[in-house]
């Protein structure tokens, strides 16, 4: 087993919990060297000499074997990543936009430089999906992957089912807990999960597709009258992240909707800032991970897990392949659709329609539609307009 030597990019709330669990078990064998921080002057939980500003103290120490980062920032998390690699450093990195936007040039830069890429922390927390799809879970007999992989949408959406609390009252209480950043745009709208997403479907079915391309509908347009027809239903609304294959065994789409989800199920009984995911296959049929997505001690268990491999020489192998994904615009979807009752919908995009109503101030259309309908039709993206899956 080698010793690890880290270089750190980042103290925020998980890079402080790195350093107190490594601080307290020396028997991990890992040690801090440098920390590269932004801002100088503020105030740490830990001894002034270990900070600095300037990169290059890590980057050109070559007794620093690993790079860990965890900044906000994808841009300047990219190039830290890629100047690591290129010194021979491998890398741990939580950063699920950084790696879902330049996932390919990564893979191709670590093998060139014959370093490990980790990031098991950039997609659910504390749950240990990525590494159990890439050994456990042969390609071929994947079924499908599918969680709630946003703990921050999770307990907004927990307190509108719980408590019926509005979708404003609910964010805000959510920031107020640390879950949910003060710009929630990226949990709120999906695009967060899509992120994740991209990087599930590569571990979990060799094939690579951009966020930008995954139907992605948050849940900033959930309406009242969507969670009480939830609930005549015995069902709860979930923001789902899914892959699937059809009955070919061919991945046929990946969407982040909101999806109604039974109270019975497993992901229906996933609350709060909690993530869950649920595999199925053909021969183990279902299995579930369950675990907080979110926080300073959750988050830090997944890196210090990534450290911990690469202690022991773990790499990824992308056994199951690396190919970009082409969609299938035609695979079919039923969906329910609610929409204020001055809101002309236009029935033609459906390929079928299974039940319709009207309210006071609010209606819902249920029907079948293909994904590419779905995407031409702009309805995943127009304000107001309730998009959930029943599938």
């Amino acid at each position: 087993m080698k010793k690890i030597e880290i270089g750190l990019f980042g103290f925020g709330v998980v890079g402080e919990g790195i350093y107190e669990v490594l601080k307290a078990k020396k028997q991990l064998g890992a040690n801090i060297k440098k920390v590269v921080i932004k801002h100088p002057n503020k105030k740490r939980n830990a001894p002034q000499e270990l900070f600095t500003t300037d990169a290059h103290e890590i980057l050109n120490d070559p007794s620093i074997n690993l790079v860990v980062e965890l900044i906000d920032d994808a841009d300047a998390a990219f190039e830290i990543v890629k100047k690591s690699f290129a010194q021979g450093k491998s890398v741990v990195s939580a950063n699920k936009k950084m790696i879902a936007e330049h996932h390919q040039e990564l893979i191709a830069l670590s093998r060139q430089h014959g370093v490990a890429f980790l990031y098991e922390a950039s997609v659910c927390g504390s749950v240990p999906i990525i590494r159990n799809l890439e050994e456990y879970f042969d390609n071929d007999l994947l079924h499908s992957v599918q969680g709630i992989v946003n703990g921050s949408t999770n307990y907004i959406l927990s307190q509108m089912t719980e408590e019926g609390t509005d979708y404003s009252t609910a964010l805000k209480d959510a920031q107020a807990c640390g879950f949910a950043e003060n710009d929630p745009t990226l949990d709120v709208e999906g695009t967060d999960a899509a992120y994740k997403l991209s990087i599930i479907a590569l571990h979990a079915f060799g094939k690579k597709i951009e966020a930008q391309n995954i139907i992605c509908k948050g849940i900033t347009a959930l309406d009242a009258f969507d969670f009480q027809y939830a609930k005549e239903k015995n069902s709860v609304i979930k923001l789902i992240a899914k892959c699937h294959t059809n009955q070919e065994g061919t991945l046929e789409a990946l969407t982040v909707v909101p999806t109604f989800v039974s109270k019975e199920n497993s992901l229906g009984r996933t609350n709060n800032e909690y993530n869950g995911v649920l595999v199925e296959s053909a021969l183990a049929d279902e299995q579930f991970f369950y675990g907080k997505g979110a926080g300073r001690y959750p988050t830090s268990s997944a890196v210090l897990s990534d450290i911990s491999a690469y202690r022991y020489g773990y790499q990824y192998e992308y056994k199951k392949g690396n190919t970009h994904f082409v969609e299938d615009e035609n695979c079919k979807g039923t969906f329910y659709i609610s929409y204020p009752k001055t809101y002309n919908l236009n029935k033609l995009i459906f390929s079928s329609i299974e039940k319709e109503f009207t309210s006071t101030n609010r209606s819902f259309t249920i029907g079948e539609l293909t994904f590419g309908m779905l995407k031409k039709s702009k309805i995943i993206s127009t304000p107001g307009i309730s998009v959930i899956s029943l599938n």
